[in-house]
């Protein structure tokens, strides 16, 4: 239990017996130390309700209100209650989580299962830099619901069945270059789709072979069949090279084509249970008129007012599409991996189309929460969308290769006497936890500029920095000369910093939760900074080493229990520790 956990228990006790009723207590950490540690509005807000003085009523709560050896409360301004842990209460929830391996973390989603949807590129094209958002948030929130309890599923739905692949058949056919294929399969498919792509724009009778090839593959050819199931190949060999770069696992693959079967059967359903309807040749999903215009997906404002916006789930001429595709996904998704929640970690611009897959699953009758968790863009330091000089998007192989570089330059400058294997793989470590932090710790929704120097500095709100913090405590144990038994620790605080650093300590089980509560791993990333922040002032105030035994012992318990957190919290974000830097 936490504390946060601990009061509000006591708290509801307290509100119970002064009011009549089981209410759940509003409580949160302090925003102002000044004030204590945690801060309680509830008194007035059932003041107001109850048409009472909240200062009287706050008084009668905290008469009934049974803290122990916990804190001590008080009343502040217009009915706050404010609670201040005892130091002696820290030291043992510190001693606590010392021993726990969950580090006092609760586990609120026993018995749910998430699927989580993230990364999704398409295949036979390069990933770039646009993927990394949904990458690497996709990843963390992965790792942190597990860490909850959660039981996760993984599913990586990449594109692999559209119209861009009768253009590689036709450039397989007549462009290829086997040995290029061979040595770099994506650069040589995204070469022949280019080609390609460029022929058809000049000359018709090339665009009409690849709608013929298209064609075929979507017949079931089998020379067709066998070709696509090539491209998927290589390029599933080339995404999870940069996968396993990145650390990123997936529990699935499922892509597009995987759905394909299921399709005319949906549309069917759709059109015989009367939610669907043909319009111009197409089957489409209409608003229900359940809704007010402004919040109902299937309808948008234009200059003579609010007019129809459907959902086309079948164009005229038999092809399917994305929220076809996106409806059988959900349908099986629920039906095979039983599904509580289903998560969708996609860019901003996705929005509507999953307003109105939502809304058409829910008129289906399903009864899973879908969450689309979108995100902003990524900016070059000119605060444009990052692109090379050729105006393309910047790959992420390319962007990987770079901050590896540029992080192995940096170590090499400040710790020069490292053999070059171990330098190399800090420098992997390093570089890509810098291009990770970058992303997690940014509110997901608001663009962020990507900046080489800031990104990879030792100092500031950047990945170096906490792993630096990390080694830097690592480096005290080993000046020991004997193992130190954290588990048999007593820990003392009596100088402010000890007792600033064990109440940091102690939210780390409070943060976790609140991560997925609008799913921000930047909040996670933000108590990891102040932790170490916190470390580094107890670290300057207070003797470790050359400390009296009892205290030496104890604090040696305080960074212990910083380095686990912090390596523990930096995991979640898929961000690795270095030994030494």
């Amino acid at each position: 239990m936490t504390l946060l956990q601990n009061l509000e228990h006591r708290l509801a006790a307290a509100i119970e017996a002064a009011v009549g009723e089981a209410i759940p207590p509003n409580i949160a950490p302090s925003a102002d130390l000044r004030f204590g540690d945690y801060q309680s509005n509830s008194a007035m807000v059932l003041a107001k309700s109850r048409k009472t003085n909240p200062r009287v009523l706050a008084g009668q709560i905290i008469a009934g209100l049974d803290l122990g050896d916990l804190a001590t409360a008080k009343i502040d301004g217009p009915g706050f209650i404010n609670f201040t842990i005892l130091r002696e209460a820290y030291a043992a929830h510190a001693e606590a989580i010392l021993k726990d391996p969950r580090l006092g973390a609760p586990e609120p989603g026993k018995g749910k299962c998430i699927v989580i949807d993230f990364s999704a590129p398409n295949v036979a094209k390069p990933m770039h830099v646009g993927h990394i958002r949904s990458t690497i948030l996709g990843d963390s929130l992965c790792r942190i619901a597990r860490f909850l309890g959660y039981e996760v599923i993984a599913d990586n739905h990449i594109g692999d069945w559209g119209t861009q692949f009768g253009m590689i058949l036709h450039g397989w056919k007549s462009l290829l270059d086997p040995n290029a294929l061979a040595a770099d399969p994506i650069t040589e498919l995204v070469r022949i789709y280019r080609d390609v792509n460029a022929a058809a724009k000049s000359d018709p009778a090339v665009l009409e072979t690849c709608k013929s090839e298209l064609v075929k593959l979507q017949s079931g050819d089998a020379g067709n069949l066998a070709i696509w199931r090539q491209c998927i190949d290589v390029s599933k060999a080339g995404l999870e090279k940069i996968y396993a770069r990145l650390d990123v696992k997936f529990d699935h693959w499922l892509g597009e084509s995987f759905y394909n079967s299921m399709l005319p059967g949906l549309v069917d359903e759709f059109l015989e249970s009367g939610l669907a309807r043909e319009s111009n040749g197409a089957i489409c999903i209409f608003s229900d008129e359940t809704k007010a215009p402004e919040q109902d997906p299937f309808k948008v404002h234009k200059e003579d007012g609010w007019t129809d916006n459907p959902a086309i789930i079948r164009k005229a001429d038999g092809g399917f599409l994305y929220a076809t595709t996106d409806l059988a996904t959900i349908q099986y998704r629920i039906d095979q991996w039983h599904a509580d929640q289903i998560w969708y970690v996609v860019g901003v611009p996705q929005q509507l189309h999953f307003r109105q897959i939502f809304e058409s699953a829910r008129r289906w009758g399903k009864t899973t929460e879908f969450v689309h968790i979108a995100f902003g863009s990524i900016l070059g330091e000119d605060r444009k969308l990052m692109k090379t000089r050729s105006g393309e998007n910047v790959g992420l192989t390319d962007v990987l290769e770079e901050a590896v570089e540029r992080a192995a330059a940096a170590i090499a400058e400040k710790n020069p006497e490292l053999g070059a294997e171990e330098a190399a793989a800090i420098a992997e470590i390093v570089g890509i936890g810098a291009v990770k932090f970058a992303e997690l710790s940014q509110n997901r929704l608001t663009d962020y500029v990507f900046a080489w120097d800031r990104m990879l500095s030792l100092q500031g709100d950047t990945a170096p920095y906490l792993q630096y913090s990390h080694v830097r405590i690592r480096s005290i144990f080993r000046k020991l000369d004997h193992a130190f038994d954290a588990a048999a620790a007593k820990i003392i605080l009596e100088k402010e910093e000890e007792i600033h650093l064990a109440r940091l300590l102690a939210r780390f089980g409070e943060v976790l939760p609140l991560v997925l509560e609008d799913f921000r791993p930047n909040l996670l990333a933000n108590y990891l900074l102040e932790l170490a922040r916190a470390f580094h002032s107890f670290f300057e105030a207070c003797q470790v080493l050359k400390s009296e035994a009892a205290t030496k012992s104890s604090r040696l318990a305080l960074c212990e229990l910083t380095s686990r957190v912090l390596a523990k919290g930096l995991g979640m974000l898929g961000i690795r520790c270095p030994e030494r830097m």
